[in-house]
């Protein structure tokens, strides 16, 4: 099948969706495809206040983009992989992933402290329940607040005082050319990302086979493979995007075993279950599966449940 000579490609039209979005079109027209970019609102934009999980979550960020493909009006989706529930929807499907980016999540203060310095009781941004929980397991006097927005609206509300220090994920800030305002990348020790942080998930239909053809260009094969077993742990543990659980699947440079660090925690970070499992990389679903039936078997999936109630 033949490559198609033009790929509508549908976004969110926040200012770091478009940056992915023109990412993925300059890729695939440097390999000789036109594209055309279509944005597309999604309930995520339309709502920017409030907690995330109170808009109808998940896939508060996908789900019109999703729509759009099956209704033919688009022809490629590209979404923040984190964003994207693992939950398959039929008729669609996770084609490529583009070579991911830096997975690290990035704390910005408004005084410059680093994390170890902030003094007690300060009061840090975040709209994610997987960072809540790890900012308080790692240091328990915090007091953490929901922030909605986007970059910029974030840090603004930082420079106004209404918060001592925000996390952000550190592809975003580096995508947008805000690596400026960096004060320290958290090490894995204390906040291990979110699934699919740092890397982008092109989908499209099933059975399109013409632009299946023109992505096969631009996927990164280990990129893949790594989001691939984490989706496939965040799958069975049923925690959903917006659960206190964390993954990072990578290769290291000594051997070509697919290595996955999971986490899931209580949501005042009081209780933690840690675990890593290495495997092969030509299997990445059945190394997501076997870390999630041992984070299960250490009690990951009653910690879950209990940060879903209110």
């Amino acid at each position: 099948m033949t490559t198609r000579e033009k790929i509508r490609l549908g976004t969110r039209a926040s200012a770091l969706a478009r940056w992915q979005a023109d990412f993925v079109a300059g890729e695939l027209r440097a390999a000789g495809v036109d594209v055309e970019i279509i944005p597309i609102s999604t309930a995520g934009d339309r709502q920017p206040t409030g907690p995330i999980g109170q808009i109808g979550a998940p896939g508060v960020f996908t789900k019109e983009i999703q729509r759009a493909l099956l209704e033919r009006r688009i022809d490629l989706a590209v979404h923040s992989l984190k964003d994207l529930p693992t939950d398959p929807v039929d008729g669609l499907m996770l084609a490529a992933v583009p070579k991911r980016g830096p997975v690290g999540d990035a704390l910005v203060s408004r005084q410059g402290y680093l994390f170890g310095e902030l003094p007690e009781g300060s009061l840090i941004g975040t709209g994610s329940l997987r960072r809540r929980a790890q900012l308080l397991s790692a240091r328990p006097s915090l007091k953490i607040r929901d922030i909605r927005g986007n970059v910029d609206t974030r840090l603004a509300k930082l420079a106004a005082g209404q918060y001592d220090a925000i996390v952000l994920a550190e592809a975003g800030l580096m995508r947008l050319g805000l690596a400026g305002k960096i004060t320290e990348v958290l090490p894995s020790k204390i906040m291990l990302p979110a699934v699919g942080q740092g890397a982008l998930g092109l989908e499209t239909r099933s059975d399109d086979d013409g632009t299946h053809e023109a992505l096969r260009e631009i996927n990164h094969r280990e990129s893949h493979q790594a989001v691939l077993a984490e989706r496939a742990m965040l799958a069975m543990l049923r925690g959903g995007c917006m659960a206190p659980v964390a993954g990072w699947a990578h290769f290291e440079d000594d051997n070509n075993e697919l290595h996955l660090h999971a986490v899931v925690l209580s949501a005042d970070g009081g209780e933690r279950i840690d675990l890593s499992l290495s495997g092969d990389p030509g299997d990445p679903a059945r190394l997501g599966e076997a870390v999630a039936e041992e984070l299960l078997a250490a009690g990951a999936g009653e910690l879950i449940e209990a940060a879903r109630s209110p």
